[in-house]
């Protein structure tokens, strides 16, 4: 209507009306396409990818080809200091679908655990829910590992809390339970916390050994997993599985219907989020044919060119489709790289995981979650553009509702904070954020303000080993971003601003500007 009016009165045609309007928008701070849509959203997940395993980060101590993610980077923006919650897997992924820090639920240590509850309250805005309100088709594919309603009966729980030998055999027992839980919906997964549709492995080591579509896992499971996939950096956990289950098998099904579903959506008229939370390169390390040796260093290595390919099909798919004009495409990792997968062997033969940083998966030092991140969104953001701003996966949330319109309540994205205007301004201007915190598998926090960085314990609150003599850390990562002078000794007052600030982030309920908000429990200090 609006650009009916506009011709009315001027007497141009419909596209230099289209483009007026375009202008006007950008400059009024909306983005539409040439037919007035809103950008889809396509948000890649890796999963245990390091910061030194992305070749475009790690030019010069980083031996793995990553062709497809450093096109990407290249058609949009790298953030170089970009932090998940965590450096372990369930707090990231929670933080970075709600923008509220995970340390404020129950989940004050570890990850989820098998069979485990939902994380995310079921009343939670969700980045999936967020895009629903505005109207959009959401996704999602790939590894959940927040937690389900198993539909568990009391009187089945003695099963699936025992454990069964690699070698064993399923009872009579077992299978009889085994059919009256996975023939009813579980609920509390993706599609009740904001995603049209849902498929993947809630997580691909753990079982059930099966796909998951929606809320009903993709066939019966009535035998265990072979013994022999419990090897060698495979699955971790015997369980309940499909007969013959293969492991290769789980990220190019999920490729395959990511694109699917991409080529589906692009058949409609409405805009799409696609939430592709990817298996690898966590293990299990079941490399396809085409990719085993391909890298030369190990079957960690020959995993992370499998993922970066992934990512090229999806790229592929959004240009095939001409949707990439108008997709933003968000690409991170929940973690650090994981030390298991033979990190000590990839730095003898150069490659090293972390880049320039101090730890692995599960650690406070940065190579726990300082990851890679990366968005291209050519409305926007100028190709090959580079921030060096603090900012954290929590951002997310704010970030696509203030480019959704979306207003978010008090109790929503709490530790969200938009990046919009770094977006806008090729990642120069103003930081967004002063300060963020993100944990050890412990729970152990890591807070960050400015350049300067506190943890208040002496090693890394993690699996990596050492720690110095006095009893807390603080670090000026700007001059010293390996963490390894440590200057809480001659900067006691620093110290004591900081946890302070620890303190007020904590009881506040939030880091974000507003009302006061509940932490779901007590949470647990250091």
């Amino acid at each position: 209507m609006l650009i009916a009016a506009v011709m009315m009165v001027s007497g141009v045609d419909s596209d230099m009306c289209i483009r007026w309007l375009q202008i006007l928008l950008a400059v009024v701070g909306l983005s539409l396409d040439a037919k007035g849509a809103p950008p889809n959203i396509v948000i890649l997940y890796a999963d245990d990818l390091g910061y030194g395993d992305v070749q475009c980060y790690n030019p010069e101590r980083g031996l793995i080809p990553t062709p497809a993610i450093d096109r990407l980077a290249a058609a949009g923006m790298m953030f170089t200091d970009a932090h998940s919650s965590s450096g372990v897997c369930s707090p990231s992924r929670y933080t970075l679908l709600t923008g509220r820090y995970h340390w404020r639920t129950r989940l004050q240590s570890g990850i989820v655990g098998l069979w485990g509850d939902p994380l995310i309250a079921a009343n939670r805005l969700t980045v999936g829910s967020l895009a629903q309100r505005a109207g959009f088709q959401t996704a999602c594919i790939g590894k959940w590992h927040l937690g389900w309603n198993w539909p568990v009966a009391e009187e089945d729980r003695s099963v699936f809390r025992r454990a069964i030998a690699p070698n064993g055999k399923p009872t009579a027992e077992d299978l009889a339970v085994w059919e009256r839980v996975f023939s009813k919906p579980i609920a509390g997964g993706p599609t009740s916390r904001g995603f049209d549709q849902y498929f993947g492995t809630d997580v691909p080591n753990w079982p059930p050994y099966c796909f998951i579509e929606n809320d009903r896992t993709a066939g019966i499971p009535g035998s265990l997993l072979s013994p022999k996939l419990l090897e060698k950096n495979l699955a971790s956990k015997q369980g309940p599985a499909l007969e013959n289950w293969s492991l290769e098998e789980i990220l190019p099904a999920l490729r395959d219907r990511a694109c699917r579903f991409l080529r589906e959506a692009a058949a409609r008229d409405e805009p799409f989020l696609l939430y592709l939370p990817l298996t690898s390169p966590h293990t299990p390390l079941a490399v396809n044919p085409e990719y085993r040796g391909k890298s030369g260093l190990n079957a960690y290595a020959d995993l992370v060119m499998e993922t970066d390919s992934v990512v090229d099909a999806v790229l592929d798919t959004l240009d095939s489709e001409h949707l990439t004009e108008n997709t933003i495409v968000i690409f991170t990792s929940d973690n650090g790289c994981a030390h298991y997968i033979d990190t000590a062997g990839l730095e003898r033969l150069g490659h090293f995981p972390s880049g320039p940083f101090r730890g692995y998966k599960s650690d406070a030092w940065e190579g726990g979650h300082r990851v890679p991140l990366i968005i291209r969104w050519p409305q926007t953001v100028k190709p090959g553009t580079r921030c060096d701003r603090l900012v954290h996966q929590a951002d997310l949330l704010a970030t696509l509702a203030e480019i959704l319109q979306q207003e978010l309540a008090a109790d929503s994205g709490e530790d969200s904070f938009s990046l919009l205007s770094l977006l806008r301004n090729q990642g120069q201007g103003n930081a967004v954020r002063e300060n963020a915190v993100s944990c050890s598998i412990r729970g152990v926090p890591a807070l960050r303000s400015g350049y300067w960085k506190f943890l208040p314990v002496p090693g890394s609150g993690g699996w990596t080993k050492g720690a110095g003599a006095h009893p807390v850390q603080l670090y000026d990562l700007q001059n010293d971003p390996g963490e390894r002078t440590n200057l809480a000794e001659q900067n006691p007052e620093k110290v004591a601003e900081l946890q302070k600030l620890l303190e007020s982030l904590i009881t506040a309920g939030r880091s974000t500007p507003g009302p006061k908000q509940n932490n779901d429990v007590r949470v647990k200090r250091y």
